[in-house]
């Protein structure tokens, strides 16, 4: 051993750590690269969200007349229609009411209430007519002689009568449109009625107008009974 140098001999200068000394080194070094990988993780993290969210003095207001554009609907008119099924189940004698089967079609891109109908004259007849199809008309039994007209209705054309429970066909292209209803005993044949209208199936009169709104509603399930009563 040099006398001059503590390393054992043949160790220069330049001699690496002992094992034990270097596995520390290595340690030491890994620790505090971890620690600053974190760190700096961290600190993206609050900057990234204090870009985000962060608020600043500068307070921003709005111009006056700031605003925007919407529309409103068109409106439609419904459009009530003779159909074959469900078949009628009060069934027209001479003397006697019978139930009606219609449709209403509601074009409009928002649901429909109806709540009266108005009928035509008490002298405005049905066509009566072979099959429930309502193509090939009854001999003998034509709007001139037929005598079914409207139940309640009367000599003034126009007259409204209310359903007893209102109408909502849903908007187009929803469920429930068309609605399907059957009108229970509002068509009426008189006493008069001529023996060729025996087992003839009748397009109604048509109707001179309805009391309905549009708007918000739930819509009526179809198929669906109702009245008017007077």
């Amino acid at each position: 051993m040099d006398p001059n140098n503590d390393a054992p001999a043949g160790a220069g200068p330049l001699s690496s750590p002992r094992p034990r000394h270097l596995a520390q080194h290595v340690r030491r070094f890994y620790r505090e690269h971890r620690r600053a990988t974190i760190a700096a993780g961290v600190a993206g993290a609050v900057l990234a969200g204090g870009t985000a969210y962060a608020a600043t003095n500068w307070v921003v207001g709005l111009n006056a007349s700031s605003s925007g554009e919407s529309q409103s609907a068109a409106v439609s008119n419904l459009t009530i229609a003779a159909v074959a099924s469900p078949a009628a189940t009060n069934l027209l004698y001479p003397g006697g009411n019978g139930d009606v089967v219609l449709t209403i079609s509601n074009p409009n891109s928002f649901p429909v209430t109806l709540t009266a109908v108005n009928l035509p004259t008490n002298t405005t007849y049905a066509t009566g007519y072979t099959t429930a199809a309502l193509t090939t008309t009854q001999t003998g039994c034509l709007a001139a002689t037929s005598d079914v007209i409207w139940n309640y209705s009367t000599a003034t054309s126009g007259t409204s009568h209310t359903l007893t429970t209102p109408l909502t066909v849903a908007a187009s292209g929803q469920p429930n449109n068309p609605l399907t209803v059957t009108l229970t005993n509002d068509a009426s044949m008189t006493a008069a009625a001529p023996s060729q209208c025996e087992n003839t199936y009748f397009a109604m009169p048509a109707l001179t107008g309805v009391t309905a709104t549009g708007g918000a509603a739930t819509a009526t399930t179809s198929p669906v009974t109702d009245s008017w009563t007077s």
